[in-house]
């Protein structure tokens, strides 16, 4: 080794190197611990809303998500050239560093079991969010603001101002 090696920089084998005081330390080419343990992962809570909206609207007996304001004004923005169908509508998730909280506003089918599509949306909301975020999900709060009549037109297709 000559007087002209800079310090701080490796040596001999790349596994040496000299600290500010002189004294040799002997430092790895490689990271410790797997691959995937390495750094953290953040989950936004517009992700986990995604998931759970898509996974909410696939249970039979759900109509529509949000309340009737948030479907009116949801179908004019997609009328809007550009824009896409908003599946967050009627999500909000609360999302921790290993844990979260969603609470789901629906609109039912006339003549299904609300507490059986309220079951079986909770059950496929914590599948869905569970098996790709790997967060646990400690609560789903559902809350069922209206009932889609089978006479009643949908509010997500609005009338046409001109004819």
């Amino acid at each position: 080794m000559s007087d002209t090696a800079p310090r701080n920089q490796s040596v001999s084998s790349g596994r040496d190197l000299l600290s500010d005081d002189g004294r040799r330390s002997s430092v790895s080419k490689r990271g410790t611990g797997a691959p995937g343990t390495r750094g953290r992962t953040t989950i936004a809570d517009g992700v986990v809303e995604k998931i759970a909206g898509l996974a909410a609207r696939d249970v039979v007996g759900v109509h529509a998500m949000g309340s009737g304001l948030s479907r009116t004004f949801g179908a004019v923005r997609e009328r809007v050239p550009g824009s896409a169908k908003s599946v967050t509508r009627g999500v909000k998730a609360e999302v921790g560093e290993v844990q979260t909280a969603l609470d789901l506003e629906i609109v039912v089918d006339y003549g299904v079991s609300i507490t059986g599509v309220a079951a079986a949306v909770r059950e496929n909301v914590i599948s869905a969010v569970e098996r790709m975020t790997s967060l646990e999900v400690v609560e789903v709060n559902i809350a069922v603001s209206d009932v889609k009549l089978p006479d009643e037109e949908d509010e997500e297709e609005p009338q046409p101002r001109i004819q």
